[in-house]
């Protein structure tokens, strides 16, 4: 037989059923299975499988009876060997489509199989395309394509197969597939995923402790990783274990790259492609928005750009060039920068970056907001951004060095969102609009825009009307322009609505422009100029069209749902839906995609506008801003009854009289929170400043899951902060004390302990004094789980048993169960293990009488931690494992880690030190709850994970690593990290 599996023959574009929709489909990297289209064949006994993998592993060529017997059985057949390979071979012919297993000289073949048939020939021929692709340099082609390879195994090769010939095949098969994962990891390693590969590559040398190739790349990922004491102690582990089991040192390229880290060589800290690879294509951006087909004159303001930008990217050793251009709303900023932009993109060969910085709205955009995009969009992984603007921005700028990109930053608020985005690299430049004049960026190139000439003007209108219908009234579309005081965007906005209207003329759009009797006045006013273009759709809409743009333009958020519009306008979706298709008609709104919708920054400004002169009565604006809260508080409040069945909190929030929306299972009650994650948060920030405080609050409360997932995390702490200090300035106690409690759970999540326990204390006091039981049951939870983390046992359980007692007197189950699961939490400090497990056990019944998921989760991972605590460890991972898969549906990445650090702890009680490495590993990828200190509390686990392993020295660097976090909390999980390093340090 053959010594080593090849792409087969039948894999030929050319071959029979090459196209066939419904072709046989064959496995061998796992189980040998096969299909006909979706239906899975019987494939027989596992000696007529053995046959059939045989065969396919035959390349298409005839295997003899005789070859077939030797695979099968080897040296010792049964005596009726060739009738049972017939036999086999018969009933395989019946299951497989005609023609697939013929007979031919006394053998048999499998032939006349189409395109990645065979999952082994589909993984050859990606490894072999990976191969090409890295040589021409697209690591990241190369990448995806040996993850597809590699996703082809489903467990073990030929799993199940008997015979010597399946033998030898499992193991060249295995050994294939080992040289891809390490090639995909080398591949990693180079495009800078060295975090990500650390938790696969321990699991790996766990799991194949004598492969030195593995352990050089868990080295290299260590340390670029910053993590250079655990590297030079994963080759003392290598250079002990080789020695004890094979008596041989380690391999020379192993040895070296010892030295390489204990020298720090600089080379290592960046990947570096092999010197016969050719240099890695970087990403090249390409967001520039579409150039207008009819951009019309400037052609003096574009050569001056265009020369800027040129300048910048020939001239050597130039700084970066910056180009500001600045002028009232609508004068064609945006348009004349993208047109500038396009025609110097052959002057910036490696991209061109676009962003709307919204600085004409209530929300400008963050700059850190958009370096991580930009970022992104240049090719860094999203583990590799940092937090701060300072950190990011030094980043961009390194991503940036050595390239030649433009950007364009449109709708600056001002030079102090600009700054942090400016490449700062030679070569690089950046166009900048705004509406004020950037006199304070320094080094800047300025240019005030102007309205357009009249001829220019002129030319715009005719080519969006067309020559025809101008020609026949030029003397009217004279007017039209000199009426739209030659400002770009309300030439446009005219022309396009004469153009979309067959049956007017230009003298009837010049008459309507005409009747405008504050327009010029109006013009004068800077941004108020833009007013008058708008004021001529809006004085063309309908009387309900009218109302809906006036309402619709009240909303803080940066767009709105169509549910969310209903509400606003009190009408039902579909007539809403009608309005606001109407509106889109008119280029008052935009459509920003199915069933959402949102107007440009100055169109909000005029509609609001409109609000204020032309909503009658007054209190209508009001009114629709109080129906738009109403709708997220139900809304939010639904969602958080589905995910928590029997919590009372929604039965202490403020009545609504406008209805929340439906939801048919938890996934869309989900969906719909994140979705609307920035719009709710904007509605709340607007609510506390209408007289709305008391139900701004309570949405903000029943909305907390935005911060304990990590998404919105900012925004909800900064809008907490918001409403607490307006409550407190208002004397109102009750929505101070809410306010305190939601900014409570924030400060939890993000691991500021003393913060937001001193927030949960006053919280307390407000709503007793407020005599409002829902803060007096969810504050001294917080507090008891504050005092965990912090070591104040005693505390804790004070704490808790006091909010068990309030949700008691409340009637809250789910909250019962979550301060009885947290109590057990501190049982557990305390060595109460029994009760421990007992009030763990007491919350899961509470969740499960209730039908609840998440809470379920949670309960089921205090009763994890109980029983593991008390020795119970098979009992424990099943809890744990089943929490950590409710976590994961549910999006919470913060718990999935803390669950993977809780099963990790269960795995080294039980003896299973490879698998704890491997799930302490992924803890610290996914973070966890509890900040620093927890992730010191896994890299001790960690440690005492790889020692086990026979990896001291790497086990002693992430103690060493966590006793430094402990002493710089003073927490008392020190002293077990020195008695831990104690014995090595006395050796």
């Amino acid at each position: 037989m053959d010594d080593g599996p090849r792409v087969p023959e039948q894999r030929r574009p050319g071959s029979v059923n090459a196209t066939d929709p419904v072709a046989a489909r064959f496995s061998v990297l796992g189980p040998v299975r096969a299909w006909h289209g979706e239906e899975a064949l019987n494939t027989g006994s596992p000696q007529q499988r053995a046959l059939l993998a045989a065969l396919l592993l035959r390349e298409g060529r005839t295997a003899t009876a005789a070859e077939l017997i030797d695979a099968l059985w080897g040296t010792e057949p049964p005596s009726q060997a060739l009738a049972a390979v017939r036999t086999y071979a018969s009933r395989l012919r019946k299951v497989l489509d005609r023609g697939v297993l013929v007979s031919e000289s006394g053998g048999y073949a499998v032939r006349g199989l189409g395109e990645d048939a065979l999952d082994l020939a589909a993984a050859q021929e990606l490894a072999a395309g990976a191969e090409k692709a890295r040589g021409a340099g697209d690591l990241t082609h190369a990448r995806e394509l040996l993850s597809r390879a590699l996703g082809l195994w489903d467990g073990e090769a030929l799993a199940g197969i008997p015979g010597p010939y399946a033998d030898a095949q499992r193991v060249r098969l295995e050994e294939w597939r080992l040289q891809l994962l390490e090639s995909r990891l080398d591949m990693d390693l180079e495009q800078g995923c060295h975090a990500e590969a650390v938790s696969e590559l321990t699991a790996l040398t766990a799991a194949q402790p004598l492969r030195e190739r593995l352990r050089e790349l868990l080295m290299l990922a260590l340390y670029r990783s910053g993590r250079q004491a655990e590297a030079l102690a994963v080759y003392a582990d290598t250079r002990r274990l080789l020695a004890e089991e094979l008596g041989v040192d380690p391999r020379p390229g192993l040895s070296e790259l010892q030295q390489r880290i204990l020298q720090a060589d600089p080379a290592l800290a960046a990947p570096s492609a092999p010197v016969a690879e050719p240099a890695r294509v970087p990403v090249r951006p390409a967001q520039l928005p579409a150039s207008v087909p009819d951009f019309t004159g400037r052609s003096a303001v574009v050569d001056e750009l265009s020369e800027v930008l040129a300048s910048a990217s020939e001239a050597e050793g130039r700084v970066m060039a910056v180009s500001a251009l600045a002028g009232i709303g609508g004068v064609g900023k945006t348009t004349l920068a993208v047109h500038v932009a396009h025609r110097a993109r052959t002057a910036f060969p490696d991209g061109q970056l676009y962003v709307d910085l919204q600085g004409a709205g209530h929300r400008p955009a963050e700059p850190e907001t958009v370096l991580g995009s930009f970022l992104r969009a240049l090719g860094t992984a999203d583990s590799a951004i940092p937090d701060s603007l300072e950190e990011r921005a030094a980043l961009y700028r390194s991503v940036l060095d050595g390239r030649r990109v433009l950007v364009l930053l449109d709708n600056a608020k001002d030079a102090a969102q600009v700054r942090p985005l400016l490449p700062g690299m030679e070569g690089c430049a950046a166009l900048v609009t705004s509406r004020v004049r950037m006199v304070d960026l320094a080094g800047a190139h300025l240019v005030d825009l102007d309205v357009m000439s009249p001829d220019e003007a002129l030319a715009l209108f005719t080519k969006i009307v067309s020559e025809e219908r101008v020609a026949a009234e030029r003397e009217a579309a004279l007017d039209v322009v000199a009426a739209c005081g030659f400002l770009p965007l309300a030439i446009r906005i005219a022309a396009s609505r004469l153009a979309a209207r067959r049956t007017w003329t230009v003298s009837v759009l010049a008459a309507k422009l005409a009747d405008e009797r504050r327009r010029l006045d109006e013009l004068q006013a800077g941004d108020l100029a833009v007013k008058a273009t708008f004021e001529l759709g809006y004085g063309q809409l309908e009387p309900a069209q009218a109302r809906a743009f006036r309402l619709l333009g009240l909303a803080d958020g940066p767009d709105m749902s169509l549910a969310a519009a209903a509400a606003v306008l009190d009408l039902p979706p579909e007539d809403t839906e009608d309005l606001l298709e109407s509106l889109v008609d008119t280029s008052l709104l935009e459509s920003a995609a199915p069933g959402r919708y949102r107007f440009h920054d100055l169109v909000r400004l005029y509609a609001r506008s409109c609000a204020e002169r032309d909503e009658q009565p007054p209190s209508e604006r009001d009114a629709a801003l109080s129906r738009l809260l109403d709708f997220y508080l139900a809304t939010a409040a639904g969602v958080y009854a589905i995910e928590r069945p029997g919590d009372r909190l929604v039965d202490h929030l403020e009545a609504t009289e406008y209805p929340g929306l439906a939801f048919t299972g938890p996934k869309a009650a989900v969906d719909w929170l994140y979705a609307e994650g920035d719009c709710l948060l904007a509605c709340v920030r607007q609510g506390a400043g209408h007289g709305m405080l008391r139900r701004a609050v309570d949405l903000l409360w029943v909305a907390k899951d935005l911060t304990e997932s990590g998404a919105n995390s900012h925004q909800y702490e900064s809008t907490a902060i918001a409403l607490r200090d307006t409550a407190e300035e208002a004397g109102d106690r009750r929505a101070e004390g809410r306010a305190r409690t939601a900014l409570t759970n924030a400060l939890l999540v993000s691991d500021r302990f003393t913060q937001a326990d001193e927030e949960a204390r006053l919280a307390i006091l407000c709503a007793q004094e407020a005599g409002d039981l829902a803060p007096c049951c969810w504050a001294p939870n917080d507090r008891g789980i504050i005092a965990l983390y912090q070591g104040r046992n005693d505390d804790g359980e004070r704490h808790l048993q006091e909010a068990i007692a309030n949700y008691r007197a409340d009637g809250n189950l789910p909250g019962e169960a979550s301060a009885l699961c947290n109590l057990s939490r501190i049982h557990v400090k305390l060595g109460r293990l029994t009760s421990a497990v007992e009030l763990a056990r007491r919350g899961l019944a509470i969740y499960d009488q209730l039908g609840l998921t998440l809470r379920v989760a949670n309960a089921r991972l205090a009763l994890g931690i109980a029983l593991s605590a008390a020795g119970r460890r098979p009992e424990a991972l099943e809890q744990l494992q089943e929490a950590l898969r409710l976590f994961q549906e549910n999006r919470q990445r913060l718990w999935e880690g803390t669950a993977n650090f809780r099963i990790s702890e269960a795995h080294l009680g039980a003896g299973q030190a490879a698998q704890a490495a491997r799930h302490a590993e992924q803890a610290l990828a996914l973070q966890v709850i509890g900040g620093d200190w927890m992730r010191a509390n896994v890299l001790t686990v960690l440690g005492q994970a790889l020692d086990r392993l026979g990896q001291t020295d790497r086990a002693r660097a992430c103690w060493s690593e966590a006793l430094t976090v402990h002493e710089k909390f003073g927490a008392a999980e020190a002293e077990q990290v020195r008695a831990l390093l104690r014995p090595a340090t006395a050796a």
